[in-house]
């Protein structure tokens, strides 16, 4: 079993303990260097226990779920703070299967605090640094380019594909001025807009168009322009396994010149970065300097229970949840923001205006049961707003659940009309399948 140590960067237990089996002079390296790296990879271990941890809550509140669950869900949360959950076998089960622990193929970082290297301005954008080496009294020179100095912790990346030395390192904004009183908004993540907000603006509307134009080229005859390159690549490597028995020579050669990755990389990363830019932008305009609480939608869990086809596959990888959600951190950090995340479930189901599930999306349109058109996306948006304050859906409780409660409160509305949820169904305001659940016949008989 692996050995967990809670809070191992900040009770500064990891360099003694890991200097017991391992000395630096087993390694070959100067203490200091062993010390920083050490220190970093304990930050990174801090780091995955927290995800671990976050995913563990989440199967708690399936496994135990609504009131009746409560008490058995504040005692596993309450343990799992602290080593009391190795005693638990169900805790110790559920971290065991979370926790990513002990494998690393990274060998091309080092980590420098700010006295194992010096920094020297060359030039507007160019800087000279002197970094410790393996050899005691003796440095390295490497020149970088920089739009500002170079200090603190940094990571020096010996970047294999771009072959090129990187230099990463933490940069001072300053600091924000909090107001005790923050405003607060929804955002509603997308595809075709990177944010739509509560207010109604729309961010980064161009993010669709150009993931759509990263995977499909409208002159390509088959349509998809990655589906086809690929297909055309299997064709390829048939070839290529055929020949290597009977013609070694062609088949090296078809190894070689046909079947790389090179260029097709170099397109990946500037896609990437021109989506990530888009995203970047996104975030800067919803937040306008402003520190603000918002509340977003939680995606971290892959859709399970549809199946998808490859091309939507290809563009919700496009959509880089995981970018949307760090981009909006990072600039919460700097305007000195709270980003909240909420359960997403019927999110973009649900009408705003009354609370309930009457009414239908489609596409950009959501029609409220009277017939009124919203705009979906900002109907969404306000939707994760009210989420972000109901007491009565939790951040991890199931889509089930959460049904059940949308569900009690239509049926509440409905009763003010004098109608049933039978008769919404009737009338077409329900979607039919909310009845096909128990809390939908459970709700006809109590009203």
């Amino acid at each position: 079993m692996h050995r967990v140590i809670p809070d191992i960067d900040r009770n500064k237990k990891a360099i003694p303990e890991v200097k017991s089996f391992r000395t630096p002079d087993s390694l070959g390296l100067p203490a200091k260097l062993m010390d920083w790296t050490i220190n970093d990879v304990a930050k990174a271990i801090a780091a995955q226990q927290a995800a671990c941890t976050d995913a563990v809550i989440k199967k708690i509140y399936k496994r135990f779920p609504g009131k009746d669950g409560q008490k058995t869900r504040k005692e596993l949360c309450k343990q799992l703070k602290t080593l009391a959950f190795l005693d638990s076998p169900l805790l110790h089960r559920l971290v065991r299967k979370e926790f990513q622990r002990g494998h690393s193929s990274v060998k091309n970082q080092i980590v420098y605090q700010q006295v194992g290297y010096s920094c020297k301005r060359l030039s507007r954008n160019t800087y000279q640094l002197e970094l410790a080496g393996l050899k005691r009294g003796k440095r390295n020179r490497i020149v970088v380019r920089s739009n500002r100095k170079i200090k603190g912790q940094i990571r020096l990346i010996s970047n294999h594909l771009l072959q090129r030395f990187e230099i990463h390192f933490l940069v001072d904004y300053g600091t924000v001025e909090i107001p005790a009183d923050r405003r607060t908004i929804g955002v509603d993540k997308g595809y075709t807009e990177a944010f739509y907000d509560s207010d109604g603006r729309a961010h980064g509307k161009n993010l669709g168009k150009v993931a759509t134009k990263k995977s499909v080229r409208v002159a390509w005859p088959f349509g998809h322009r990655i589906c086809a390159k690929n297909r055309n690549r299997g064709k390829l490597w048939a070839l290529h396994r055929k020949l290597e028995k009977i013609d070694p020579a062609k088949s090296a050669r078809i190894l070689e010149n046909n079947l790389a990755r090179k260029t097709e990389n170099r397109r990946y990363r500037r896609n990437q970065s021109e989506l990530t830019a888009i995203i970047g932008a996104a975030s800067k305009s919803l937040f306008k300097g402003e520190s603000l609480k918002v509340f977003a939608e939680d995606l971290t869990q892959p859709i399970r229970t549809k199946r998808q086809s490859k091309a939507m596959s290809r563009k919700l990888n496009s959509w880089m949840k995981g970018q949307m959600r760090k981009s909006l951190q990072k600039w919460a950090n700097w305007t000195g923001s709270v980003v909240t995340e909420v359960q997403p479930s019927y999110t973009s189901q649900v009408d705003s205006v009354t609370g309930t599930l009457l009414g239908k999306r489609s596409g950009d349109s959501f029609t409220r049961f009277n017939g009124v058109v919203l705009q979906a996306d900002h109907n969404a948006a306000k939707n994760i707003k009210d989420r972000g304050t109901d007491f009565e859906i939790s951040r991890y409780m199931s889509k089930t659940e959460v049904q059940t409660v949308l569900l009690r409160r239509t049926a509440r509305f409905l009763k003010g009309m004098g109608l049933s949820l039978a008769d919404a169904v009737e009338l077409g305001w329900l979607d039919f399948k909310h009845s096909k659940i128990r809390a939908f016949k459970e709700l006809l008989i109590e009203i």
